[in-house]
């Protein structure tokens, strides 16, 4: 048993923020192997930080359901447990880097709009 989620995300947000080595992306890669499927094929294939919060919230679900459906006595109960709420705290990250991004973009459109009053251009 294994966190595929949170390995596939990685993959992802190495492809998104263009970060991360060929060894770690391989690493990534091998542990994924036979588990590229679903919102785990999505995360770890993603362009976009929109793809990637689509495809964690896919995952999110799926795991619910895997969790309201064991039995709390299930030795890889806690463990499945475990992966809900390291999903869920992704999500959150995700999110937060969603809306930091849309923060800059906005404030560069502000500093732009700043230097056209402070140096105007005549047309």
């Amino acid at each position: 048993m294994s966190c595929h989620e949170i390995e596939a995300l990685r993959l992802g947000l190495m492809t998104v923020l263009g970060v991360g080595d060929v060894s770690t992306r391989d690493h990534a890669e091998k542990e994924l192997e036979g588990h590229l499927e679903g919102p785990i094929e999505g995360l770890a294939n993603a362009e976009s930080l929109t793809e990637i919060q689509r495809h964690l919230d896919a995952a999110l679900v799926d795991l619910e359901a895997e969790v309201a459906t064991m039995d709390s006595q299930d030795p890889a109960y806690d463990y499945t447990r475990g992966r809900l709420l390291e999903v869920r705290n992704a999500e959150r990250t995700v999110r937060r880097l969603i809306v930091q991004g849309e923060s800059i973009v906005d404030g560069l459109g502000e500093t732009h709009d700043t230097l056209h009053e402070t140096f105007p251009v005549a047309e």
